[in-house]
């Protein structure tokens, strides 16, 4: 991990509120070595997800939270819970579009509705609610596995796109 570099014309009391803002907030935070470099991003994500069952137009996969996709309240981060849902989104439409078709995400939308904490295990239900020629729109639902409590719910649009022949 890079060290911080520092302006020798920065205010010590001004360095100490910015480097404690950033650890209030989860930025002191270790990720495990593996996931550190380039390209890692997909592959840190989908190491949360073990898939249960696969059927047309259906996924469901449970997600273990881990601490390194928690927030300073030590819950699932907002933002790893839109790249999870853009994830199991892309697996569940690929199960009724053809693999001749590109996927192109159009619109993502999230409801935070409740938090799930570290080391919550979190069922998430994907199913495809529209399909077409040129649209797919899939539906997917948070819920902690052991309460079946509603924490968040997500709506993915897609465009096919017919993939180029050059």
């Amino acid at each position: 991990m890079a060290a911080t570099v520092v302006s020798k014309e920065m205010p010590p009391e001004t360095v100490a509120k910015v480097t404690g803002f950033f650890m209030s907030v989860g930025g002191g935070s270790v990720v495990p070595e593996k996931y550190e470099g380039e390209r890692v991003h997909p592959d840190l994500i989908r190491s949360l997800l073990k898939v249960q069952h696969i059927h047309r137009g259906r996924l469901t996969c449970i997600l273990t939270v881990k601490p390194y996709v928690c927030n300073a309240y030590n819950t699932l981060h907002g933002g790893a819970v839109g790249s999870i849902a853009e994830i199991v989104a892309i697996a569940c439409a690929r199960t009724v579009v053809h693999k001749d078709k590109e996927l192109f995400l159009g619109e993502l939308s999230v409801s935070y509705l409740a938090a799930a904490v570290n080391q919550a295990e979190v069922m998430i239900d994907a199913s495809v609610i529209r399909s077409g020629r040129n649209l797919t729109v899939v539906a997917i639902e948070f819920k902690l596995k052991d309460k079946e409590i509603l924490t968040y719910l997500c709506r993915a649009t897609f465009y096919n796109m017919p993939v180029a022949s050059l």
